[in-house]
Parts: structure tokens; sequence; C-alpha cells
């Protein structure tokens, strides 16, 4: 560039003494720069850390109650099956989870949220990653367990219940075991979708085998660990034919 065309100023000096408004850091593209900077950060953080479940209930869930005992149970069972577990990273039954992990010597990862209700990340999370926008953080639950096991929870557990089922359905991800923990608080859902949406035929009664219910912590392991053998197993034999 020459004459009329040569800047009055300099790419850097504009950078750097700029002092003008700041609403560019609300605007969609900087959000899309955010996003993208926490699927690196939870990609970063979760890329070495090898097989894991989650692990989903309610925050609500009591210290004493008798939930948070399973919660407990379920955390210390997987890491004794070799699984790292990962929660929400909030209290209640996700606390309980990275509790029993924790003290089973396992790794307990948390992956928080952004609310304006909770505080931060439960103290029995020793690898803990912090998102803004739900989106993200679900992407990680799935994307670095080898299936899900859900105890008695609210809308938030239910959202990432439904969310783990409709990618299973669609074949979005395979050989993926969701155990449903409490066969009386998650009776009625499924007598609700069997009765209401298998009879609507909205779903399919194959569709409930994806879900599998039971009271024993034990054998929400076994799943998991048996629908993580016939994986490997068919890989292998994938392997052997090529």
């Amino acid at each position: 560039m020459r004459r009329s065309k040569v800047p009055r100023s300099t790419t850097d000096q504009r950078l750097l003494d700029s002092r003008g408004s700041a609403e560019w850091v609300h605007s969609d593209p900087w959000r899309v720069m955010r996003v993208t900077s926490e699927f690196v950060t939870g990609f970063g953080a979760l890329a070495e850390l090898g097989p894991a479940v989650s692990v989903f209930g309610s925050a609500r869930t009591r210290p004493d109650s008798p939930e948070y005992a399973l919660g407990e149970r379920v955390g210390r069972a997987l890491v004794e099956a070799g699984y790292a577990v990962i929660t929400g990273g909030g209290p209640g039954a996700m606390e309980a989870a990275n509790k029993g992990a924790l003290e089973a010597d396992g790794t307990s990862v948390g992956l928080g949220i952004e609310l304006p209700f909770e505080a931060g990340l439960n103290p029995y999370v020793d690898l803990g990653v912090n998102f803004r926008y739900f989106f993200a953080r679900k992407t990680m639950f799935v994307k670095y367990a080898c299936g899900f096991v859900v105890l008695p929870g609210g809308f938030g557990t239910l959202d990432e219940l439904f969310e783990a089922v409709t990618l299973v359905q669609t074949q979005k991800v395979t050989s993926f075991p969701i155990v449903l923990l409490g066969t009386d608080y998650w009776g009625g859902l499924l007598d609700w979708l069997r009765g209401t949406a298998v009879a609507a035929g909205t779903i399919s009664e194959k569709d409930l085998a994806l879900l599998i219910v039971t009271d024993d912590p034990d054998e929400a392991v076994r799943v998991v660990v048996e629908a993580d053998r016939a994986v490997a197993e068919q890989r292998a034999a994938t392997a052997r034919s090529e």
C-alpha cells in the first residue's frame, strides 16, 4: 500500500491502544469461540482418562438418605471393576458417587456447570472441569464413558437419561448400557412409557429394552462390564477378519 492507502496506525497499535466498547465479548461470534474452548478444554482434560462410567442423580439427594448410600456403593463398585467415575460434580447423588470412587482409590471426575444455585464442585472430585454450556458438558458425559448408571433424579437427570437413550436408539453410540438404579423410583416412568408411548406407537417395545432397571449396584456394574467385554470381543474379531 502506498500514499493515501497506507494506514495511519498499525494493527498492533490498534489492538493495544483500543479502549472501545466491550460489547463484542457478548456477540454470537465470540460465543462460538467460547463454545469451542469448552470442547477443547474437556477433550484435553479427559482424553487420557481410560475406561469410565457416567453416574447421574439428583443434586437434592440428602447425605443421610438411602439414595446417597446407593451412590457411594455404585462409585466404589465401578472403581473396583476398573472404571473411573464421571458425575456432574455437584452435591447430592453426584457427590455420593464421587465419594465412593475417591474412597476406593479410583479416579473421581466432576463435570460442573455454571448455575446460580450451585457453588462449585463437590470436595470428592479430583479431576474437574467447569462448563458454561449444557450441550458441551453432555458431550463429555457420553464421549468419555462406556455406559451410564442413573440414580433417582429430577429434570437434569431425566434430560441426561433421555439424551443417552436417544443416542443409543438412533445408533449414534453403540453398545452403550444404560442402567437405572431404583425400581420403585423408575417403575412409574417405565409403566408410562410402556402403557402410553408404546401403546401410541411413538416408541417400540424394543426401545424399552435399552433401559435396564435394578436395585443392586453390583448388577449395574456387571451390566456395564459385560457390555464392555462384548465390545472388546467384537473389535478383536473384526481385527482378526481383516
